[in-house]
């Protein structure tokens, strides 16, 4: 009994550890669906704004040039709300995320064509950035430039920036070394954040 005593200890401190590591990865798990909830529900906010938009858009201009770039916009606004669907089953999978994210860019470009002067950018704070920023390049070049939005309301690009966050914070938590092993023993894989 007295030589089996620390190796008790230790099998005890060794679960325990485990318990609170895979507490906190599903914590910071559980941080980053709920951003996905947020950035889920302000972009269904701007793809009704779009829908809307081109619903009470006028014949005359469906006739005249407008007609291929608003087909490419209801075309480009039915695909994000197909992926929008399919991402809320699994929202931290990186290859839906990254569909995800070009389904919304491809929407985004097509409205942008459609119309120029009526998307409005800005910073992840909330913060108005139309005109575009000076470091757009560099920023850019980074993966965290800010969206030009249809709809003018700085709702999405920060739930995006918080969702993005959750994600780092949940991606950095299941690759220290410790924590590793909890993550691999439980399957858990890394998320994507939404550029």
């Amino acid at each position: 009994m007295p030589d089996s005593l620390p190796y008790w200890i230790l099998g005890a401190v060794a679960l325990f550890w485990f318990v609170g590591a895979y507490n906190r990865i599903v914590r910071l798990r559980s941080a980053a669906l709920q951003a996905y909830a947020a950035l889920d529900g302000a972009l269904v906010r701007q793809l009704d704004f779009v829908q809307a938009r081109v619903a009470d858009a006028p014949p005359a201009q469906a006739v005249s040039e407008g007609a291929p770039a608003d087909a490419s916009l209801q075309a480009a606004a039915s695909q994000l709300v197909t992926l929008l669907a399919s991402t809320r089953l699994k929202p931290l999978d990186p290859a839906g995320i990254a569909a995800l994210a070009t389904a919304l860019h491809v929407m985004l470009g097509a409205w942008q064509r459609l119309h120029p002067d009526a998307v409005v950018s800005f910073d992840a704070d909330g913060t108005l950035s139309r005109p575009a920023p000076l470091a757009a390049r560099e920023d850019a070049a980074a993966g965290s430039a800010p969206i030009a939005w249809p709809e003018p309301s700085a709702a999405a690009e920060i739930a995006r920036t918080q969702f993005n966050l959750a994600v780092a914070q949940y991606n950095a938590a299941i690759a220290q070394f410790p924590a590793l092993l909890v993550a691999w023993i439980m399957q858990l894989r890394p998320a994507a954040p939404l550029r």
